[in-house]
């Protein structure tokens, strides 16, 4: 929590609980967008804090709950050299977008870079069981191995659950034995086409798409009630994140549920009276 968004998250909340942490200037949306200003901003935030500085996290190619926004890889890339240049861990948060949702098994291979830290969840079970993970490298596992108590002394409620343990090898081989790559590059296309009909819509500021995950960003969140009920009326089931109107699909989904999924939520957003 005391790492998530500063502003439209719950930080606020558990803020004064935890350790401060820095945030810095975010990489700007787009997937082609420069990302200079952004990485000329962490290079300063590093030369001024890298000695108080333990890692630098961040979501890999999708920030999630900071509004669901798609950058360019090449920022990825800059970062993993700043993080070895002034020596602090680079944290990957793999948690939402881990497992093929950006269409690579893990967002981080869009910029070809290693995390000294991953950590991975959801999809890592398929969603059936509650179950996460920490990959680390073999510097940082040897470091916390070797210490006095040769242990990483937490853990979440029920870690190595075994039914969990199980439930995670089971979707994993399912994934490896299907051609998940393709039924994402297909999903991914037909979000790109179906979105297009929400651009120009009066309430929508912008559309956006990765692998399985499609993006309405409305002008205001004032509606987001209003669209959910709408489409739970209509037979589709989503949860709006203020002003973002979004879904993340499995990858067996039928083409024909995935374009009525869409339809419904640009239906939804078009029948918002008093615009």
């Amino acid at each position: 929590m005391s790492v998530c968004d500063p502003n439209n998250s719950m930080h606020s909340i558990y803020g004064t609980y935890l350790p401060k942490h820095i945030f810095t200037k975010a990489p700007s949306l787009g997937f082609d967008s420069s990302c200079d200003e952004s990485i000329k901003a962490l290079d300063d935030t590093f030369l001024k804090h890298h000695e108080e500085v333990a890692g630098f996290i961040i979501e890999p190619i999708v920030q999630g709950a900071g509004g669901m926004r798609i950058y360019n890889p090449s920022y990825l890339t800059k970062v993993r050299d700043l993080c070895t240049k002034y020596d602090i861990l680079f944290i990957a948060d793999e948690i939402a977008t881990g497992f093929g949702h950006t269409g690579k098994m893990f967002a981080c291979e869009w910029a070809e870079i290693k995390p000294d830290i991953m950590t991975v969840g959801k999809g890592l079970t398929g969603g059936y069981m509650s179950m996460a993970a920490m990959i680390t490298s073999k510097n940082v596992s040897e470091t916390i191995s070797q210490s006095k108590l040769g242990i990483l002394m937490h853990g979440p409620t029920f870690m190595g659950n075994p039914l969990a343990c199980s439930v995670a090898i089971e979707s994993l081989n399912l994934l490896e034995d299907t051609p998940w790559q393709k039924n994402v590059q297909n999903i991914e296309k037909i979000f790109t086409e179906e979105l297009e009909n929400a651009k120009k819509l009066p309430l929508v500021k912008d559309i956006r798409s990765i692998g399985a995950i499609g993006v309405i960003e409305l002008k205001d969140d004032s509606y987001a009630l209003e669209i959910q009920n709408y489409c739970v009326q209509h037979g589709v089931w989503i949860r709006p994140f203020g002003k973002l109107i979004y879904s993340i699909v499995a990858y067996t989904m039928e083409e024909n549920d995935l374009r009525k999924i869409i339809r419904t939520m640009i239906a939804a957003i078009k029948s918002i009276k008093n615009i």
